[in-house]
């Protein structure tokens, strides 16, 4: 006790008494003193934040960064050389719409017509190839002289959100053309072409509804394409009706002469493009082409376009027509037009 008395009266007293008594320690407790200190210095540094961090070790370079998109875009491989005369122009016209409507058989139609340049390919620009910009989106075009129209295909854009802002973006007088059916042949043939690709699909039924013959699944996009007046809502938010013509999927297939003299009106084109270039090929049930552009014998669409449907209930096909029928209505006050859905 006097000893701890000692030590703590000379650091009470002042320095030089505690140095003192440090200097006059014996030899052989010196290394007990060293371990002290070193002791303390441990846990001093064991405290938050008075030892500085040890170095790291450099760790592995960063995995580069995925696409933001798994869709392909067109590039000039995919595409055949647009060579000769004129220049390479934003389209003027586009058929936005929609899929598995009859949009590639109005393409080929149409390009029977001396002043229509048609991209053959669907080039996605407006819903999946955006980023690479607008002089991307013109080189893919083909030439055209004055007095021709630029066209390209794209089924997608209706039913996509930030397509009509960008297109109108490119150029607001953009004429759309919009190919529509009747909702629920169309929802059916959607999911043909889809089985066609994916064997193992459940059935139509099981995907339509939720929990058997419940409410309509309208996350499917096979029955969300076809509520026509929610997706024209939004674009008519930046273009004016007289800017859209809507072509009837079934009068493209009863009547093509007819429905496509009505596409050459709204084009401003002259009405070329007549009965003597189609017949009706009762095998596929759809009508082709009596002389193809570039060829001197006749020419139907291609095996995917005509394909047989899945059989599909009674019992099912009235639940959607009972579903689609308020949306057609107003599809109908929208346009202007009934199309005889129901």
């Amino acid at each position: 006790m006097a000893g701890s008395g000692g030590l703590g009266g000379g650091a009470v007293g002042g320095q030089s008494a505690g140095a003192g008594q440090v200097a006059a320690l014996p030899a052989s407790r010196a290394p007990l003193l060293l371990m002290v200190l070193v002791l303390g210095a441990y846990c001093l540094c064991a405290l938050p934040g008075h030892c500085p961090p040890a170095a790291r070790a450099p760790g592995p370079a960063p995995a580069p960064a995925e696409p933001s998109s798994s869709v392909r875009c067109p590039g000039a491989k995919d595409l055949p050389e647009a060579i000769g005369p004129g220049r390479r122009r934003f389209p003027q016209a586009l058929i936005v719409g929609v899929k598995k409507g009859g949009t590639r058989a109005l393409l080929e139609f149409l390009r029977l017509h001396p002043d229509v340049r048609a991209l053959g390919s669907e080039p996605h620009f407006f819903d999946r190839c955006y980023e690479r910009g607008l002089a991307w989106y013109r080189s893919l075009m083909p030439r055209t002289l004055d007095g021709q129209i630029t066209m390209e295909k794209t089924p997608s854009y209706f039913v996509t959100r930030e397509a009509p802002r960008r297109i109108h973006a490119m150029s607001p007088d953009t004429k759309l053309i919009v190919v529509v059916r009747n909702p629920v042949t169309r929802a059916i043939s959607d999911y043909a072409q889809t089985l066609s690709k994916t064997p193992g699909l459940p059935s139509f039924r099981a995907l339509a509804f939720r929990h058997g013959l419940g409410p309509v699944d309208t996350a499917w996009s096979a029955v969300r394409i076809g509520l026509y007046a929610q997706h024209l809502d939004n674009w008519l938010r930046y273009f004016p009706l007289s800017h859209f013509l809507f072509v009837s999927g079934e009068r493209l297939v009863s009547d093509p002469a007819g429905e496509v003299g009505r596409v050459q009106d709204f084009l401003g084109l002259k009405r070329v493009v007549t009965d003597k270039h189609f017949y009706f090929n009762v095998t596929k049930g759809f009508p082709c082409l009596q002389k193809a552009q570039g060829s001197r014998r006749p020419r139907c669409l291609g095996k995917s376009k005509g394909r047989p449907h899945p059989r599909v209930s009674q019992a099912v096909v009235r639940r959607l027509q009972d579903f689609y029928r308020p949306f057609n209505r107003k599809f109908y006050q929208m346009t202007g037009q009934d199309f005889g859905w129901g």
